[in-house]
């Protein structure tokens, strides 16, 4: 079994040779099929194509290939070659001779396709309740709505099903299901992605988005996906902008609406309080702009754009469609050129106010989403419960901006919370290293699975809490003997110490004594991934405790900081740099 889905975990368990490919398709096969009944599929991948897949990679150089052996899964409005795409609508399904740019780039880089996922039909709604395959259920409570319109993708990400799951993202599909399963939703800047052999909902604004457990793999696939694609006439190039500070914007609190979720809006306080001790400052925006833009999205004529995607169809066949997907589409039927200009104008206008805000903040902070409904609420009033669900969203790709979704902790009934932070374009890698460190600093359960975000569970540390919730309490501080290395690991957030003992040239290192329950420690242990191991550490007094040690064959890429004499000094001197 994989220690966990996450890329680096895969490649290492690879690279070890403790896991192959056909091994882990076979392993994925078995718990697809024992999961429960959360409508995530339309068309999964029969097992002898799964497996030709895996065999075809063993026969290959793990080096040449940055995704090898990694799983994912694909929204179906995405083309995937021999596969239909249905666009959560049987009658209008077609079979793609050619795979879309996105998913061929991930396969040519080793990744294995494990089907098509559920969807708010033709990518319009989010909440995922509107497909004829099922409304996709929430990964921690089946009562509640999963976010949509990229629903299933999310869900297979979040309960363990796939290392990652592209999705598309107009007005937030890539973002409100990352909120509400726990995961990480990157909504990159238009074009950066391909969209060629994707099902059009508004063309000039539609993005490739990218579902992971982490920002660290988010940042992985979007290596391997983006670039300039001549036969896309939405592609561009785009340089890497760095974030030139950490001063956040935040909703004027008038401004700010949970649809009376007082836990979510607690969530949001606690979220901007951690944003502070991590040395972000915190200031009042005017978000009137960015509302009114995106009102713009559905209330304006771009609804037209989405109209003309699918107009022969609507035309011939609207009967097959969604009731609540036609009412909404068929709108656009009745927008006029006077209109869409004049909302072009008024678009610019806003794009400039917005421009303005970001003169003064270098990013803005927002909930991903005020709350979450219950699929009865949705169901009995789907288009106005939705209209609340993009309060958030709607107005980001009209305004050209870059989004990241990351988890934010949970309400006391066990739901998700997420925040959303947003930059202008071309800021996807810096948002996805800051948003690295906030996840970590929010909520470090990955999805709805047992994993959790390894790192130091030092006193104050992101992953101390594993220790306090299996009983324990902190007996001392002390030294080790000098017999011990230590190591920055690769990989994080958060960042994670590796101790080594050493026959020549170790040092006294600085570590925490923890008090734990005998019969409370094999359930802690089992969170703890490689390369750490449990063993005996000696201590200056003589005393030799139980204490996390690092795998020597694992150090290749680790940064020795020995010299620091400590994880706590390490961290703080790395800080003030």
């Amino acid at each position: 079994m994989p220690t966990s889905l996450l890329i680096a975990d895969l490649l290492r368990d690879y690279r070890a040779r403790r896991l192959t490919p056909t091994q882990l398709v076979e392993t994925l096969v078995a718990r697809i099929e024992r999961a429960e009944q959360r409508h995530v599929w339309i068309c999964r991948l029969p097992s002898e194509r799964l497996l030709g897949f895996a065999q075809a990679l063993e026969a290959r150089r793990m080096e040449d290939l940055p995704l090898y052996g990694i799983p994912f899964v694909i929204k179906d409005n995405i083309d995937l070659a021999g596969v239909p795409t249905t666009a959560g609508c049987p009658q209008y399904a077609y079979m793609p001779a050619r795979s879309a740019p996105a998913v061929e780039m991930l396969i040519n880089a080793g990744a294995i396709p494990l089907g098509k996922t559920n969807l708010d039909q033709f990518a319009t709604g989010l909440a995922g309740t509107r497909s004829p395959y099922g409304a996709c259920r929430n990964s921690f409570n089946s009562d509640y709505i999963s976010g949509g319109s990229s629903s299933g993708s999310a869900v297979a990400v979040a309960t363990g099903l796939a290392s990652f799951g592209l999705g598309t993202d107009t007005a937030g599909s890539g973002r409100v299901p990352a909120a509400f399963n726990n995961i990480v939703g990157l909504k990159p800047s238009c074009g950066r992605i391909s969209t060629r052999g994707v099902v059009p909902a508004c063309r000039s604004i539609d993005c490739v988005s990218i579902f992971s457990l982490t920002c660290q793999d988010a940042a992985r696939v979007l290596s391997v996906v983006e670039g300039f694609d001549a036969e896309d006439p939405y592609s561009r190039t785009l340089a890497d902008v760095p974030i030139r500070g950490r001063r956040f914007g935040v909703p004027r609190s008038d401004q700010l609406e949970f649809f009376g979720d007082l836990e979510y809006a607690r969530l949001f306080d606690h979220a901007l309080a951690r944003l502070a001790s991590m040395g972000g400052s915190v200031a009042e925006i005017d978000f009137a702009p960015f509302l009114e833009t995106a009102r713009l999205l559905y209330e304006g004529p771009w609804i037209a754009e989405r109209y003309a995607a699918i107009r022969d169809f609507i035309e011939g066949c609207g009967a097959a469609m969604h009731p609540a997907t036609r009412e909404i589409i068929a709108a656009g039927a009745c927008a006029s050129a006077v209109g869409l200009f004049e909302a072009q104008h008024r678009l610019m206008s806003l794009r400039r106010a917005t421009e303005e805000a970001f003169g003064v903040v270098d990013l803005v902070l927002t909930p991903t989403a005020g709350t979450i409904y219950p699929r009865s609420s949705v169901e009995a009033s789907p288009i106005g419960l939705n209209a609340n669900l993009g309060y958030y969203t709607n107005f980001m790709n009209l305004l050209d901006l870059t989004g990241l979704a990351v988890p934010g902790g949970f309400r006391p009934d066990g739901l998700p919370f997420g925040v959303t932070i947003i930059a202008p374009k071309g800021t996807e890698r810096a948002l996805l290293d800051l948003g690295g460190r906030l996840h970590a600093a929010l909520a470090t359960r990955l999805g709805a699975t047992d994993w959790s975000l390894s790192g130091a569970h030092m006193q104050g540390l992101p992953l101390n809490h594993q220790l306090r919730d299996a009983g324990g309490r902190l007996a001392r501080t002390a030294r080790t003997r000098a017999s011990y290395r230590l190591y920055a690991l690769p990989g994080g957030p958060p960042q994670r110490p590796g101790l080594l003992r050493v026959r020549d040239g170790g040092a006294s290192i600085d570590v925490e004594v923890w008090a734990l329950e005998s019969a409370r420690l094999a359930s802690f242990l089992a969170k703890i991934p490689a390369p750490l191991s449990i063993g005996k550490v000696e201590l200056q007094s003589g005393e030799a405790v139980l204490g996390f040690l690092c795998e020597p064959c694992e150090l290749g890429d680790a940064i020795d900081i020995t010299g620091f004499g400590g994880w706590r000094r390490y961290l703080e001197l790395a800080r003030q740099a």
